[in-house]
């Protein structure tokens, strides 16, 4: 939930007997107190929008809140509020202002040449799935296809995941298969490779580039040339 208040103890006080969807918060305040009711609706009215986009959480607040008109030196003065509140969140790691895949770039096939950037493939039984490494962990993105069945030798917390996505529509049947619907960071590749082939797997050998290459191969490649 996005918020606003003049009195933030009361409001949590008030959350905490009413709602049950949370256990920490993070408040931001003016150093001076010039902050205005329509520069705090401006700030309110964006960070719940931005949050909206990155698609990393939903949003429990009852109404999309309106954002409200500001001279332009006032609402040059929120951005740079909002780009300091990205900064701030990102290094306390939480990154629900950051779209996951933020990065991806695709130019008619080609993608840049630095591993983490390098779009993988894992084709198994007929499914096509793509992913890429990240500073957070492995990135399963949006339309890989996914096995409709699972094994016994599924990671359970896999299996969990499997079904809090398919819950929540991430995972959406088609057919034979599962189709993703929005990109997802994993812990590790293989962790992606099991939830994509509903068995275990080894996620540095199932992952490969366009050429073929294995992930492990790539990343010992990476480090040889780093030496």
């Amino acid at each position: 939930m996005i918020g606003e208040s003049e009195n933030v103890f009361k409001r949590l006080t008030d959350h905490d007997r009413k709602k049950d969807f949370w256990n920490e918060v993070i408040i931001f305040t003016s150093k001076d107190e010039n902050l205005t009711k329509s520069h705090i609706k401006y700030l309110e009215a964006r960070l719940t929008g931005l949050t909206i986009e990155a698609d990393r959480c939903n949003i429990e607040n009852g109404n999309k809140p309106t954002e409200s008109t500001l001279p332009r030196a006032d609402k040059d003065a929120m951005e740079e509020f909002i780009h300091n509140s990205k900064i701030l969140l990102g290094t306390l790691g939480h990154k629900l202002l950051e779209p996951i895949n933020s990065s991806r770039v695709k130019s008619e096939g080609i993608y840049s040449d630095t591993l983490r950037e390098r779009v993988l493939y894992f084709s198994v039984n007929g499914l096509l799935s793509e992913g890429k490494q990240s500073d957070e962990g492995f990135i399963l993105l949006k339309d890989s296809e996914l096995s409709l069945q699972t094994t016994s030798s599924i990671p359970g917390k896999i299996n969990l995941l499997r079904d809090r996505l398919l819950e929540e529509k991430v995972l959406i049947e088609q057919k034979d298969k599962l189709i993703l619907s929005k990109d997802i960071v994993l812990s590790s590749p293989s962790y992606a490779a099991a939830l994509v082939a509903g068995t275990s797997r080894s996620g540095p050998q199932s992952w490969k580039d366009s050429a073929g290459k294995t992930l492990k191969s790539l990343e010992e490649s990476l480090v040889k040339s780093e030496v």
